[in-house]
């Protein structure tokens, strides 16, 4: 995962997303769950080592089968990265919504919680123009990457 040793623990369907997906537990860097996405457990590790990625994201030597069974032995893999790679860069972020009803920077509330517009775009978990927000009084899930892909920036969830 961006250019990080990870091991395979989940392959499969999720429901935040369409298509197959891997769980990733990253051997020395920092993910961003437990292996429990929004609710639903789809494997263990230690918090903030897991991650999601598409197959096409991940290089290895070993093949990996379409779904893992629970006693199969995992294989590590390593996503590609170009050489001299810093790291991924934010995708770029549309400046309003396509109704123009929200803008990058924008003071809005979430589920009661005030927050700022990060973020206005398409993603690659799911289809149609989504909002990144910034949560200024309380713990997000994430810190603007999701599932590998970098959105926008904002200080690591706790």
């Amino acid at each position: 995962w961006n250019g990080k040793k990870a091991t395979v623990r989940y392959i499969g369907d999720v429901r935040f997303a369409a298509g197959e997906w891997l769980g990733l537990e990253l051997a020395d860097a920092r993910g961003v769950h437990d292996g429990n996405v929004l609710g639903v457990p789809y494997f263990q590790c230690p918090a903030g080592k897991g991650v999601f990625a598409q197959p096409t994201q991940l290089s290895g030597s070993t093949a990996m089968p379409t779904r893992t069974p629970a006693t199969a032995t995992v294989p590590t893999v390593v996503v590609a990265m170009a050489a001299g790679d810093e790291g991924p860069t934010p995708l770029p972020s549309k400046e309003k919504t396509a109704d123009g009803s929200i803008s990058l920077g924008q003071q809005v509330a979430w589920k009661g919680k005030t927050a700022v517009v990060r973020y206005i775009g398409d993603v690659r978990f799911a289809a149609g123009e989504w909002v990144g927000l910034e949560l200024t009084d309380a713990k997000g899930v994430h810190n603007g990457n999701v599932m590998g892909v970098p959105y926008f920036e904002c200080p690591t969830a706790m």
